[in-house]
């Protein structure tokens, strides 16, 4: 279980933590979760995706089906937010 291990990474840095975490799953077979707010490591990465909002789970699937999901954009995105 990995919490926000992209936290003040560089996009380089981040690309190389994706590959390490590729490895460890497919490589070594283990499974990894992660919970992290860059959008680029969880979209890559992830083979299934859960969002939650406010400790609702409100989206889950590929990263394709949940970034998609207009309750997630909302949540996430800021549309239909009203100021």
């Amino acid at each position: 279980m990995l919490d926000e291990p992209a936290a003040g990474l560089d996009e380089r840095e981040v690309e190389w933590l994706m590959t390490v975490l590729r490895g460890v799953a497919d490589v070594h077979g283990i499974t990894v979760l992660l919970i992290d707010h860059n959008m680029n490591l969880v979209m890559n990465l992830c083979d299934e995706v859960l969002v939650l909002d406010r400790g609702t789970l409100i989206s889950r699937g590929t990263a394709e089906t949940v970034g998609r999901n207009p309750e997630v954009q909302n949540a996430y995105l800021g549309h239909g937010v009203k100021v």
